[in-house]
């Protein structure tokens, strides 16, 4: 080869060197730039991953295991009125069956049966066994399976107290953050002690010291190993594998740990060949309500205990971030001291009446018992001093409770609180503003409105006297000037109703067709409100809770809220005094000590309520039938039950004035102008007046003025019928011309018209409406025909009817 032709071979090799250099180089700058970025994007996930986890999973237990102090039970105590202290009412015993067992005396094969089958690397982890979770990963994400699974035993006990078992990855992220919190501040006897003692199996048996009892008739330390693997194979599926349901199945999971236990060296040859072939001989002798009634004893809570007891796992549950079952272990093991706000003299005038069915007003409609429910609160306190859920004796304790339960429309008794008060706490309306009651008002708001009771108008109403008759027409325009929105979220907001969305509209919130109801609790705490100054102090049957250690563990405060202003509930309690007589046709009085409320009836009469007060106490009673049916009564039974109760309440009180405010002043709201006379005028052929009628209408309201007949007299205008616009600019009179039937009688040449005059100087003065205290009249305005009239709708409502 020639020295050039060597000198181009070399350049084209340094060439390709180069060039695959540079090949190299930019490969490993893009691999390495992915690298970078993958490195940093894993880097902000984990960032933003830690910050999720320490806001959103990272919340710690609240529930102590040494919260429950074995064989100490919870006691409930109330206010002595003559001592001051507190006296005790009942000691709490559960309807669950469970015998707690201290570790040391859990038998070893109990043991490592639960660990050998559920948790096999228990006593090496730390919470979380991370082979078991990186198999359930796997499991998810690549066969589609959701049930997740990998918990330990530790995971499992605190998803048993939290009662969260939702199939979510974050549930399980949280659960797995607790279980690492959990086994830093526990050790592995605590957490296996808590396990076995809390978990269920079957029925309501928890604990297997309950569960010794129950299947096989002996105490924890006489199990066999055969029967100590039985008992803990039924936990993986209560329904599955409880023995009394299906023996075979249980058969096949105990060999199965019998098993496991084996191959793990926790038993020997021997023990496994002998607990394999041991025949279970099992207690048939007891069965659920059995063990339930022992349990519980003989002992039927008050309707009022069964309310606290509710009450206070409600609060536990959210106190201390655990499940229903939990709660309850706590409250009926935990020896907690519960100091309630019970008042027995109050309760006893109570029981008096309720549970005697002859005290019970007569009722017909339907073949059910006639029912009620009343609820009496302190309303300065919000205390729950005495209830009933029901008429009758209690046969069973924690039944379902229709003063707490139940939801049922309010009907009328619902605008005080809905509507009344709050408009004029907004200052739409005082006790003398002006409405127009007809069948012609229209809502701005809405296409909708409603009808009056027996569609009786009373043309210019007062607020006060619209309230004492409960018209209906007049609470639709009030919620139409403040808003439906404004009604909700006073009931809702303000005093703590748990309505349902759909209730923020106009019929709910104006005549108490509720799409669900309100309890009877939420209303007596509701009218709270009046008789304390305008303060929502709420509903409580408890003030403070204690532990076994005398430490607070639950406070239940006043809410003290300002609903209104005082001076707004002076008023409302001043109409509602009307109101009170008006719709139960009684004094306004209990043992001559005043008192104020509003009754309420629903759509087709299926609920009847009174909720009214006093300077000492609110009560509320609803009436009606479980299965809603329309209910024919003399008067409001509702009315009737709360005097026969408040009558003995009051009887040993001495007299007492509702609070008078340092101001009473109202701003005025005139509301609707007064109507104005119209003048229908009847003249001869020679002008003389042979008849005069008035009526009256709204300022531009057009009416149609028909002559009348007039006997010995021939009407000879060209129509009978004129529409005349009544204004302050115009005379309003209307003028018909007759012509006499005697012969001797001048004939018209022409048929006249009929007339209006011209205006006048002055305006006409206006009519006066009439007084609170007399019965409104009727317009003059001719009524449309009945069968011209809309009938109203059960979600329109009917207004409350005035009892005889």
């Amino acid at each position: 080869m020639s020295a050039r032709g060597k000198r181009i071979a070399k350049n084209v090799v340094k060439t390709g060197a180069h060039t695959i250099s540079g090949i190299i180089l930019l490969a490993l700058k893009i691999v390495g730039t992915v690298i970078l970025i993958i490195v940093t994007t894993l880097l902000i996930y984990a960032c933003i991953f830690t910050v999720y986890a320490k806001t959103n999973l990272n919340r710690e237990l609240d529930v102590e295991l040494t919260d429950i102090e074995v064989s100490l039970s919870s006691v409930i105590y109330y206010p002595d009125r003559e001592t001051g202290g507190y006296k005790e009412l009942t000691t709490l015993n559960s309807t669950e069956v469970r015998t707690w067992v201290p570790y040391e005396q859990i038998p070893k094969y109990m043991e490592h049966a639960a660990v050998a089958i559920e948790d096999h690397r228990f006593y090496t982890h730390h919470g979380v066994d991370w082979f078991r979770t990186a198999g359930a990963l796997v499991t998810m994400f690549f066969r589609n399976d959701g049930s997740f699974g990998g918990s330990t035993i530790t995971q499992q006990l605190i998803k048993n107290v939290t009662g969260e078992d939702d199939v979510t990855i974050a549930r399980k992220l949280t659960e797995i953050f607790r279980a690492l919190q959990f086994e830093k501040k526990y050790d592995k006897e605590q957490i296996i002690e808590w396990y076995l003692n809390i978990v269920n199996f079957g029925g309501n048996i928890y604990g297997v010291g309950a569960a010794a009892e129950y299947y096989f008739g002996k105490d924890i330390s006489e199990l066999s190993l055969a029967e100590c693997a039985c008992i803990a194979g039924i936990t993986n599926n209560p329904s599955m594998y409880n023995p009394f349901i299906d023996e075979e199945a249980n058969k096949e999971r105990q060999e199965t740990i019998l098993y496991v236990m084996h191959y793990q060296g926790y038993i020997t040859d021997e023990e496994y060949e002998q607990a394999m072939n041991e025949k279970l001989v099992f207690d048939w002798g007891d069965d659920d309500d059995d063990d339930s009634d022992e349990s519980s004893g003989s002992h039927v809570y008050t309707w009022f205990e069964d309310t606290l007891i509710n009450d206070v796992i409600g609060d536990i549950m959210e106190a201390k971030g655990c499940d229903e079952d939990t709660a309850n272990l706590l409250l009926f093991y935990g020896g907690y001291s519960i100091y309630s706000t019970f008042d027995p003299y109050v309760q006893r005038c109570i029981d008096v009446i309720y549970t005697d069915l002859d005290e019970i007003p007569d009722a017909s409609g339907s073949s059910q018992q006639f029912q009620s429910a009343i609820v009496i609160n302190d309303p300065y306190t919000g205390n729950v001093v005495a209830l009933s859920g029901g008429v009758g004796e209690k046969t069973e304790s924690l039944l379902w409770n229709r003063a707490t339960d139940a939801r049922r429309p309010m009907g009328s008794s619902i605008k005080p609180i809905a509507v009344y008060a709050p408009a004029m706490n907004l200052g739409l309306i005082t006790p003398d503003t002006r409405f127009e009651d007809s069948a012609d008002v229209t809502l701005e708001g809405t296409s909708w409105m409603t009808l009056n009771f027996e569609h009786s108008y009373s043309g210019i109403i007062t607020v006060r006297e619209a309230l004492r008759r409960s018209v209906n027409t007049v609470s639709a325009q009030i919620v139409d000037k403040m808003t439906p929105s404004v009604a909700y979220e006073f009931m809702t907001d303000t005093l703590n109703f748990k309505l349902d969305p759909n209730d923020e509209s106009y019929a709910p919130m104006s005549l108490g067709e509720l799409t669900y109801g309100a309890t009877v609790r939420e209303a007596t705490a509701g009218y709270s409100i009046f008789p304390n100054a305008g303060i929502f102090s709420g509903s409580r049957l408890y003030t403070y809770v204690t532990d076994s250690n005398n430490n607070i563990v639950l406070a239940r405060d006043p809410v003290n809220t300002v609903a209104i202003s005082d001076t707004v509930a002076y008023w409302m309690i001043d109409m509602m005094k009307g109101s009170a007589a008006y719709g139960t046709d009684r004094d306004p009085h209990v043992n001559g000590i005043p008192l104020a409320g509003k009754t309420g009836t629903t759509s087709d009469t299926k609920d009847r309520w009174f909720i009214g007060y006093t300077p000492y106490y609110v009560a509320a009673v609803w009436t009606g039938y479980d299965y809603p049916t329309r209910i024919s009564a003399s008067g409001n039974p509702a009315a009737t039950l709360w005097f026969k109760v408040m009558n003995l309440v009051h009887q040993e009180l001495g007299y007492k004035d509702f609070f008078e405010p340092s101001s009473t002043y109202l701003a005025p709201v005139p509301g609707v102008s007064l109507p104005l006379d119209y003048t229908v005028r009847c003249v001869d052929m020679e002008g003389r007046v042979i008849k005069t009628t008035t009526g009256s209408a709204m300022d531009g309201r057009t009416v149609k003025v028909t002559a009348p007949t007039i006997k010995g007299y021939n009407l000879v205008s060209t129509t009978k019928e004129v529409m005349l616009t009544v204004s302050y600019d115009s005379s309003n009179v209307v003028e018909f011309i007759y012509q006499a039937t005697s012969k001797t009688s001048p004939s018209p040449t022409t048929s006249p018209s009929p007339t209006t005059s011209p205006s006048p100087t002055t305006s006409p003065s206006p009519t006066v409406p009439p007084s609170p205290t007399e019965e409104p009249s009727p317009t003059e305005e001719p009524s449309p025909p009945p069968d011209e009239e809309p009938e109203p709708t059960e979600d329109e409502g009917m207004g409350d009817e005035p009892e005889p």
